[in-house]
């Protein structure tokens, strides 16, 4: 029987002289954790978990398999950042992508910016001011039910506010599952593709994702066909999600892909209960031993409704904006979110704390 391990920091500290130095730098950005559990997993169940403080760790892990050891060195992988352009996405700290969405039926918008192209490039711009460092353009809504877009309409909904914001200068990712929009999309100006499910849905997509050269973003979804939704069954929500992730970016490598060019993110939300979810945030710190930047897109999810007394989706802020301070305390490099002033609030109060507790040397007295 087959057996797994999984390295996951159990234990963060807001310095690393707070541990004395005993405090592993997560991904190359501001987030240390000073202890960690090996969990072994047999036929889809956990057989054992042993936790470490760091120096026991770096011990013992001379013995530990090669799996382990490659995680260890994954945790620690310093992220080249994302070049979009004109334009430098930084992965050492927390970056805000801010979301547009060009569909009649988006959950949370609901199709406001798609038939009025001044309002679309209105809201484009303020998001641009407000500090988002790229915005995420998508033409199909991916929410449970939603009807599927012909690719034609999906770039006719798209391409132009593409445009527009390349010639801002803005950083530009694609939201889409089908190779013509992407290819539309990369021709109008856009830099990033962002497929929320894995390159999977267009069986075109993973050659030409690798023939394009730019940066992809990797979703985790359950769904084979058009529901992404569909078909959910885990035996250990976070250790299928791990498993999973890592499968695709070996076939996104496997593709010709480069390493410093593949992003992973868990997927909240789609296919997932509120219990799922919240797993998968709670060990979000676990996807950095896959070795790659993560981007977390938890936004105004249904499980905020769930949690809060079934709030609509634009009455979500609150829970949104406490998701992406999980994302920024776990290291998450990329938060997508509709509320972008917001949010770049949060992470510039949240940096300056990380600053704060990185300077302050009292500790070590």
């Amino acid at each position: 029987m087959t057996m797994t391990h999984y390295l996951r920091p159990i234990a963060l500290c807001e310095s690393p002289q707070s541990e004395e130095g005993a405090a592993l730098r997560l991904a190359g950005g501001l987030v240390y954790a000073s202890r960690f559990a090996l969990i072994e997993r047999q036929g889809g169940k956990v057989s054992a978990r042993t936790r470490y403080a760091l120096p026991e760790l770096r011990a013992a892990l001379p013995g530990l398999p090669p799996a382990v050891q490659a995680q260890f060195e994954n945790l620690q992988r310093v992220h080249a950042p994302l070049q979009c352009g004109a334009r430098t996405v930084r992965l050492d700290q927390p970056q805000v992508v801010g979301i547009l969405n060009l569909t009649p039926d988006s959950f949370s918008d609901g199709g406001q910016f798609m038939d009025d192209p001044e309002v679309a490039n209105a809201h484009a711009s303020t998001m641009l001011e407000a500090g988002a460092a790229m915005i995420d353009v998508g033409g199909e809504s991916t929410r449970p039910g939603a009807a599927a877009v012909w690719e034609g309409d999906e770039i006719k909904r798209v391409v132009p506010a593409i445009e527009r914001l390349a010639a801002a200068g803005a950083a530009i990712s694609i939201d889409t599952r089908r190779t013509a929009v992407m290819e539309a999309a990369l021709g109008a100006g856009a830099h990033v593709i962002n497929d929320v499910s894995g390159l999977r849905h267009d069986p075109r997509s993973l050659e030409f994702a690798a023939r394009s050269g730019v940066p992809v973003v990797l979703m985790h979804a359950p769904g084979e066909g058009e529901d992404l939704h569909a078909g959910a069954s885990y035996g250990d929500v976070v250790l299928d999600v791990f498993d999973w992730l890592a499968a695709r970016c070996d076939a996104a490598l496997d593709a010709g892909i480069a390493q410093d060019r593949i992003v992973l993110d868990p997927g909240i939300g789609f296919g997932k209960s509120v219990a799922d979810n919240l797993a998968l945030l709670n060990a979000l710190p676990l996807f950095h031993a896959l070795g790659q930047p993560l981007m977390l897109g938890a936004s105004r999810k249904r499980m905020i409704g769930a949690l809060s007394n079934e709030a609509a989706a634009h009455q979500r802020l609150g829970g949104s904006v406490m998701l992406a301070v999980k994302g920024m305390e776990a290291g998450v490099q990329l938060l997508r979110v509709h509320d972008v002033a917001e949010t770049v609030q949060a992470v510039r109060v949240w940096r300056g704390l990380k600053d704060a507790a990185l300077t302050d040397f009292s500790q070590l007295a």
